[in-house]
């Protein structure tokens, strides 16, 4: 019998929610039943889902940020069907490989001139774990340093890292000499850092959970206080780096310059994982600093072919595409069309980012009766707010988003580098028309309110 990929696809294509239910993550299921996410997609273009029925969906979650260039970018997958033909070496492990090399050239050029040299891995959690390690041997201090409300992966190493409880609880000891300080407070980062036990610092340069914005001279203390205790500064980029915020690294916007910069998402292309550490000479040839060390740290998969192609492949299409470029002024657009609305809707209280990196905040209103639905859905859960924005823009206007992180009162947009004026215009619309919805009490959007309030409290 021939094995067909589209045959076993058409032949199952009903049963994607059944499976799940009864061999993966069935409480991730009954998430999607619950808020109305649970269609079936079958094909994605750039910036667009389209389901069963050709329904055009914009996603403004684009996997978290994987899907920088849109998803199946034709760039990309005639790079990784011609790395497929080419009958390539791969993974000999006792060699080095060329696409690697060529990678890590091309890569190390978009960054500041002390990060010469990188390391690659399978993923973002990955390079927070060689980050927590390299810091740890170069420097011979204990202690890692990281930001309350952070978000760096859910790995072990990683996740002792993590600012927020819910991802914490219940996994038992995590690693010691880890803690957190408060996110834009050079004090709170001094009173640590002088005690020259901390190895590294290592922080988001705009906050994922939340989209939180540092003050402008946040960074350049951090880099000041770090280099003056001789701890290092690393830069979790994973979801900031390559071109998101309008710049091809958020460290761009204040000119910093790191010790070791974190990427992975983007960096794929949406097809093949890769992720990587960029860092200075000093720190690789400290870990790295003998013949018998060459292989004291790595992974097997790292450095695979595919997933050097499609990051050689990534990088030229967000060149020429111009995509830094346009996520700079396409975010811009969003953020000022929304913020526009702030006068006329008492729920609404900013949007925020940079680039196509972006928050909109709601908060209690004044008026008494908008007060009171607003203070019942807090009693059921704090943050309930948001899903009567996110699921209204879901059913009603096809639009893919998600609230910023537990128990926050603001909606995230993360979409593709390639978003369109027409794009932009329908996401203000959109969010104004649902905005508008939220202030008719009682109305039919409270009813949805309600609704997701009873199915918390039977929780």
């Amino acid at each position: 019998m021939s094995f067909s990929i589209p045959e076993l696809l058409a032949q199952h294509q009903d049963e994607k929610f059944e499976l799940h239910e009864k061999y993966l993550n069935t409480q991730m299921v009954k998430v999607l039943k619950t808020i109305g996410y649970d269609k079936v997609y079958k094909k994605a273009i750039g910036q667009y889902l389209y389901d069963q029925e050709d329904n055009e969906y914009l996603d403004l979650l684009s996997g978290f940020g994987v899907f920088a260039v849109g998803r199946n970018h034709p760039v990309v997958i005639q790079a990784l069907q011609d790395t497929l033909t080419l009958e390539l070496p791969n993974l000999v492990q006792m060699d080095v490989s060329l696409m690697s090399g060529l990678l890590a050239k091309k890569i190390l050029q978009t960054l500041p001139d002390n990060l010469n040299r990188m390391f690659f891995c399978n993923s973002g959690s990955e390079a927070v774990e060689a980050a927590i390690k390299f810091a740890r041997y170069a420097t011979k201090r204990p202690r890692i340093l990281y930001c309350e409300h952070s978000f760096h992966g859910l790995t072990l190493g990683s996740l002792s890292l993590n600012g927020e409880k819910i991802f914490r609880e219940g996994f038992g000891a995590l690693l010691p000499d880890c803690q957190a300080v408060p996110f834009n407070d050079l004090d709170a980062l001094e009173n640590v850092l002088r005690t020259e036990t901390v190895a590294a610092f290592i922080l988001e340069p705009i906050q994922g959970k939340g989209v939180n914005l540092p003050d402008n001279d946040y960074l350049p203390g951090v880099e000041r206080l770090c280099r003056r205790y001789g701890t290092l500064f690393v830069a979790d980029e994973i979801q900031t780096g390559i071109g998101r915020t309008g710049e091809f690294w958020a460290i761009d916007h204040w000119h910093v310059k790191p010790d070791m910069v974190l990427m992975a998402k983007a960096l794929s292309g949406g097809f093949v994982p890769v992720g990587g550490v960029a860092m200075s000479e000093k720190i690789m040839e400290a870990v790295f600093n003998r013949m018998d060390r060459a292989v004291v740290h790595g992974s097997t998969f790292s450095k695979n072919n595919m997933a050097m192609a499609a990051g050689l492949a990534t990088l030229q299409v967000i060149e020429d595409e111009k995509l830094t470029e346009n996520s700079a002024k396409k975010g811009q657009a969003i953020i000022d069309g929304i913020n526009e609305l702030t006068g006329e809707y008492e729920f609404l209280k900013e949007a925020r980012g940079k680039g196509l990196m972006i928050a909109v905040e709601f908060h209690a209103p004044k008026s008494f009766s908008l007060k009171a639905a607003w203070s019942m859905l807090e009693a059921a859960n704090k943050g309930l707010f948001c899903q009567m924005i996110t699921i209204p823009l879901f059913k009603e206007h096809h639009i893919l988003s998600q609230v910023a992180g537990h128990g926050m009162n603001v909606v995230k947009m993360l979409p593709p580098l390639n978003l369109t004026d027409k794009d932009c215009n329908k996401i203000v619309e959109a969010f104004r028309q649902t905005i508008a919805e939220t202030h008719k009490v009682p109305g039919s959007i409270w009813n949805l309110g309600k609704t997701l309030a009873g199915h918390t409290l039977k929780k």
